[in-house]
């Protein structure tokens, strides 16, 4: 059961970053690195999904 939990928080962080993105790439002033780190961080979390989804 811990392991569906921690696989639903990541989820819920990884969509949280995604809607923060969408914003930030519609808003006039971006911060091109800001949207980078999130998108890595994007990408570490669904890495994170997949491998404890596999296991």
């Amino acid at each position: 059961m811990a392991l569906e939990s921690r696989i639903q928080e990541l989820r819920k962080k990884h969509n949280n970053l995604s809607e923060t993105v969408e914003q930030l790439q519609r808003s006039p002033a971006v911060d091109d690195l800001q949207i980078a780190a999130m998108k890595k961080e994007k990408l570490k979390l669904k890495e994170e999904i997949e491998r404890l989804v596999s296991a």
